[in-house]
Protein backbone atom coordinates (compact mmCIF):
# COMPACT_ATOMS: atom_id res chain seq x y z
CA UNK A 1 0.00 0.00 0.00
CA UNK A 2 1.45 3.38 -1.21
CA UNK A 3 0.72 6.60 0.43
CA UNK A 4 2.05 10.01 0.25
CA UNK A 5 3.23 11.41 3.60
CA UNK A 6 3.67 15.23 3.84
CA UNK A 7 6.65 16.76 3.33
CA UNK A 8 6.39 19.57 6.07
CA UNK A 9 8.59 20.29 9.38
CA UNK A 10 5.76 18.86 11.89
CA UNK A 11 7.12 17.88 15.43
CA UNK A 12 7.78 14.37 15.73
CA UNK A 13 4.46 13.37 17.23
CA UNK A 14 2.40 13.98 14.10
CA UNK A 15 1.49 11.49 11.83
CA UNK A 16 0.27 12.30 8.72
CA UNK A 17 -0.70 10.25 5.59
CA UNK A 18 -2.84 11.12 2.00
CA UNK A 19 -3.52 7.75 0.37
CA UNK A 20 -3.83 6.71 -3.24
CA UNK A 21 -5.24 4.30 -5.23
CA UNK A 22 -2.86 1.88 -4.03
CA UNK A 23 -3.23 -1.59 -1.96
CA UNK A 24 -7.31 -1.95 -1.79
CA UNK A 25 -9.76 -4.82 -3.03
CA UNK A 26 -12.29 -2.76 -4.41
CA UNK A 27 -13.06 -3.19 -8.32
CA UNK A 28 -14.70 -1.71 -11.20
CA UNK A 29 -14.75 2.23 -11.53
CA UNK A 30 -14.22 2.05 -7.95
CA UNK A 31 -10.67 -0.17 -8.68
CA UNK A 32 -8.30 0.36 -5.67
CA UNK A 33 -8.12 1.34 -2.42
CA UNK A 34 -11.71 3.27 -2.30
CA UNK A 35 -12.48 4.25 0.99
CA UNK A 36 -15.62 6.68 0.45
CA UNK A 37 -18.77 3.98 1.52
CA UNK A 38 -21.00 6.55 0.22
CA UNK A 39 -20.19 5.95 -3.43
CA UNK A 40 -22.22 2.82 -4.92
CA UNK A 41 -19.00 0.34 -4.11
CA UNK A 42 -20.18 -2.52 -2.22
CA UNK A 43 -19.56 -1.77 1.86
CA UNK A 44 -17.89 -5.03 2.44
CA UNK A 45 -14.91 -4.23 0.26
CA UNK A 46 -15.51 -0.06 1.63
CA UNK A 47 -14.59 -1.44 5.14
CA UNK A 48 -11.83 -4.17 4.26
CA UNK A 49 -10.17 -0.92 2.58
CA UNK A 50 -10.65 0.94 5.67
CA UNK A 51 -9.44 -1.56 8.17
CA UNK A 52 -6.57 -2.57 5.40
CA UNK A 53 -5.28 0.76 5.66
CA UNK A 54 -5.88 1.52 9.65
CA UNK A 55 -3.69 -1.79 10.17
CA UNK A 56 -0.95 -1.02 7.82
CA UNK A 57 -0.46 2.48 8.48
CA UNK A 58 -1.15 1.66 12.43
CA UNK A 59 -3.99 4.13 12.46
CA UNK A 60 -4.96 4.64 16.17
CA UNK A 61 -8.68 4.61 18.04
CA UNK A 62 -11.83 4.73 16.78
CA UNK A 63 -11.79 5.95 13.16
CA UNK A 64 -14.38 9.06 12.86
CA UNK A 65 -15.59 9.20 9.66
CA UNK A 66 -17.45 12.56 8.35
CA UNK A 67 -20.53 12.98 5.99
CA UNK A 68 -18.93 15.94 4.30
CA UNK A 69 -21.80 18.38 3.00
CA UNK A 70 -19.65 21.06 1.58
CA UNK A 71 -19.99 22.65 4.59
CA UNK A 72 -17.60 24.40 7.32
CA UNK A 73 -18.70 22.64 10.72
CA UNK A 74 -15.78 20.95 12.61
CA UNK A 75 -16.25 17.42 14.08
CA UNK A 76 -14.29 17.12 17.94
CA UNK A 77 -13.06 13.49 16.88
CA UNK A 78 -13.17 11.19 20.00
CA UNK A 79 -13.33 7.64 20.75
CA UNK A 80 -17.56 7.98 21.79
CA UNK A 81 -18.14 7.87 18.02
CA UNK A 82 -21.68 6.61 17.65
CA UNK A 83 -22.96 8.59 14.42
CA UNK A 84 -21.16 9.94 11.41
CA UNK A 85 -21.82 13.58 12.10
CA UNK A 86 -22.57 16.11 9.00
CA UNK A 87 -18.81 18.01 8.73
CA UNK A 88 -16.01 18.89 6.58
CA UNK A 89 -13.87 18.83 9.16
CA UNK A 90 -12.05 17.26 12.10
CA UNK A 91 -9.53 18.26 15.06
CA UNK A 92 -8.26 16.67 17.80
CA UNK A 93 -6.44 18.22 20.84
CA UNK A 94 -5.61 14.27 22.38
CA UNK A 95 -2.73 11.84 21.22
CA UNK A 96 -4.69 8.42 19.24
CA UNK A 97 -7.36 10.01 17.89
CA UNK A 98 -7.00 10.44 14.01
CA UNK A 99 -8.90 13.39 11.92
CA UNK A 100 -9.49 12.00 8.76
CA UNK A 101 -11.06 13.81 5.46
CA UNK A 102 -12.23 11.97 2.07
CA UNK A 103 -11.70 14.20 -1.48
CA UNK A 104 -11.77 12.90 -5.06
CA UNK A 105 -10.73 16.45 -6.52
CA UNK A 106 -11.65 18.80 -3.63
CA UNK A 107 -8.50 20.02 -1.27
CA UNK A 108 -7.57 18.43 1.65
CA UNK A 109 -5.32 20.47 4.17
CA UNK A 110 -4.02 18.95 7.32
CA UNK A 111 -2.81 20.87 10.29
CA UNK A 112 -0.59 20.96 13.01
CA UNK A 113 0.92 23.47 15.73
CA UNK A 114 4.23 23.30 15.69
CA UNK A 115 4.41 22.39 19.39
CA UNK A 116 2.53 19.20 18.17
CA UNK A 117 -0.09 19.77 20.85
CA UNK A 118 -3.51 19.75 18.57
CA UNK A 119 -4.10 18.64 14.76
CA UNK A 120 -6.92 19.11 12.48
CA UNK A 121 -8.02 17.98 8.66
CA UNK A 122 -10.20 19.92 5.73
CA UNK A 123 -12.25 18.65 2.90
CA UNK A 124 -12.16 22.31 1.13
CA UNK A 125 -13.84 22.10 -2.50
CA UNK A 126 -14.96 25.72 -3.28
CA UNK A 127 -17.78 26.00 -1.39
CA UNK A 128 -16.30 24.84 1.54
CA UNK A 129 -13.04 26.98 0.86
CA UNK A 130 -15.56 30.06 0.48
CA UNK A 131 -17.77 29.65 2.66
CA UNK A 132 -19.78 32.66 4.38
CA UNK A 133 -19.13 35.86 5.22
CA UNK A 134 -18.09 34.21 8.89
CA UNK A 135 -15.10 32.53 6.59
CA UNK A 136 -14.96 29.20 5.12
CA UNK A 137 -13.97 25.63 6.20
CA UNK A 138 -9.89 26.48 6.86
CA UNK A 139 -11.13 28.98 9.13
CA UNK A 140 -13.34 27.28 11.23
CA UNK A 141 -10.81 24.73 11.38
CA UNK A 142 -8.07 26.97 12.78
CA UNK A 143 -10.17 28.30 14.95
CA UNK A 144 -11.42 24.86 16.45
CA UNK A 145 -7.35 24.08 16.97
CA UNK A 146 -7.76 27.20 19.48
CA UNK A 147 -3.72 28.20 18.89
CA UNK A 148 -1.93 31.43 17.77
CA UNK A 149 -2.38 31.21 13.66
CA UNK A 150 1.35 31.95 13.50
CA UNK A 151 2.49 28.78 15.47
CA UNK A 152 0.23 26.65 12.52
CA UNK A 153 1.51 24.17 9.74
CA UNK A 154 -0.75 23.69 7.08
CA UNK A 155 -0.26 21.03 4.26
CA UNK A 156 -1.88 21.26 0.99
CA UNK A 157 -3.22 17.31 -0.18
CA UNK A 158 -3.46 16.28 -3.68
CA UNK A 159 -6.55 18.26 -5.34
CA UNK A 160 -7.59 18.85 -8.82
CA UNK A 161 -4.49 20.97 -10.66
CA UNK A 162 -5.07 24.40 -12.08
CA UNK A 163 -5.49 23.55 -15.53
CA UNK A 164 -8.51 21.28 -14.71
CA UNK A 165 -10.40 23.29 -12.56
CA UNK A 166 -12.57 24.95 -14.73
CA UNK A 167 -15.80 27.17 -12.78
CA UNK A 168 -18.52 29.34 -13.96
CA UNK A 169 -17.44 33.14 -13.74
CA UNK A 170 -20.43 33.35 -10.40
CA UNK A 171 -17.20 31.42 -8.86
CA UNK A 172 -14.64 33.72 -9.50
CA UNK A 173 -17.31 36.53 -8.91
CA UNK A 174 -18.02 35.31 -4.88
CA UNK A 175 -14.35 34.79 -4.28
CA UNK A 176 -12.98 38.40 -5.50
CA UNK A 177 -15.66 39.73 -3.51
CA UNK A 178 -14.23 38.09 0.01
CA UNK A 179 -10.84 38.79 -1.05
CA UNK A 180 -9.99 40.62 -3.92
CA UNK A 181 -6.42 39.32 -4.19
CA UNK A 182 -8.67 36.14 -5.40
CA UNK A 183 -8.13 37.12 -8.63
CA UNK A 184 -4.85 36.38 -9.44
CA UNK A 185 -6.07 31.99 -8.73
CA UNK A 186 -8.53 32.20 -12.11
CA UNK A 187 -6.88 32.25 -15.60
CA UNK A 188 -9.94 32.56 -18.63
CA UNK A 189 -10.59 29.08 -20.02
CA UNK A 190 -10.50 28.41 -23.88
CA UNK A 191 -14.94 27.81 -22.82
CA UNK A 192 -16.57 31.31 -22.94
CA UNK A 193 -17.91 32.79 -19.76
CA UNK A 194 -15.66 30.06 -17.55
CA UNK A 195 -12.46 30.08 -15.30
CA UNK A 196 -9.69 27.65 -14.60
CA UNK A 197 -9.60 28.02 -10.83
CA UNK A 198 -6.31 27.42 -8.68
CA UNK A 199 -7.67 26.29 -5.70
CA UNK A 200 -3.99 25.67 -3.90
CA UNK A 201 -3.81 29.52 -4.52
CA UNK A 202 -7.06 29.91 -3.02
CA UNK A 203 -6.53 27.76 0.00
CA UNK A 204 -3.16 29.53 0.19
CA UNK A 205 -4.37 33.01 0.54
CA UNK A 206 -6.92 32.60 2.51
CA UNK A 207 -4.64 30.72 5.13
CA UNK A 208 -2.04 33.83 5.03
CA UNK A 209 -5.57 36.14 5.55
CA UNK A 210 -6.02 33.71 8.45
CA UNK A 211 -2.84 34.51 9.48
CA UNK A 212 -1.13 30.89 9.06
CA UNK A 213 1.85 31.66 6.72
CA UNK A 214 3.85 28.39 6.84
CA UNK A 215 1.63 26.75 4.40
CA UNK A 216 3.52 23.08 1.93
CA UNK A 217 2.45 21.01 -0.92
CA UNK A 218 -0.07 21.68 -3.49
CA UNK A 219 1.85 20.01 -6.29
CA UNK A 220 -0.05 16.97 -7.20
CA UNK A 221 -3.48 17.18 -9.94
CA UNK A 222 -6.09 14.29 -9.19
CA UNK A 223 -7.50 14.99 -12.58
CA UNK A 224 -4.44 14.39 -14.05
CA UNK A 225 -2.82 10.99 -12.43
CA UNK A 226 -5.68 8.54 -12.58
CA UNK A 227 -3.31 5.65 -12.22
CA UNK A 228 -2.72 6.69 -8.66
CA UNK A 229 -5.79 9.21 -7.81
CA UNK A 230 -9.33 9.23 -7.97
CA UNK A 231 -10.96 12.06 -9.71
CA UNK A 232 -14.77 13.14 -9.55
CA UNK A 233 -14.50 15.72 -12.29
CA UNK A 234 -12.60 12.95 -14.67
CA UNK A 235 -14.78 9.64 -14.01
CA UNK A 236 -17.94 10.96 -12.21
CA UNK A 237 -18.80 7.80 -10.42
CA UNK A 238 -15.31 6.78 -8.80
CA UNK A 239 -13.91 5.97 -4.76
CA UNK A 240 -12.31 8.51 -2.55
CA UNK A 241 -8.97 8.72 -0.93
CA UNK A 242 -8.83 9.69 2.80
CA UNK A 243 -5.89 12.28 4.07
CA UNK A 244 -4.88 11.75 7.79
CA UNK A 245 -3.73 13.16 10.69
CA UNK A 246 -2.99 12.41 14.51
CA UNK A 247 -0.83 12.56 17.90
CA UNK A 248 1.22 9.86 18.40
CA UNK A 249 1.30 8.40 21.83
Amino acid sequence: MKWIEPDWPAPARVRALSTTRDGGVSQGVFAGLNLGAHVGDEVARVEANRARLQQAAQIPGSLNWLNQVHGTAVHQVSNQYDVVPDADAACAHEAGLACIVMTADCLPVLFCDRAGTVVAAAHAGWRGLLGNEQGGVLEASIQAMGCNPADILAWLGPAIGPRAFEVGGEVRDAFMAQQAEAEAAFVPSSNEGKWLADIYLLARLRLARAGVGAVYGGEFCTFGDGERFYSYRRDGQTGRMTSLVWLAQ
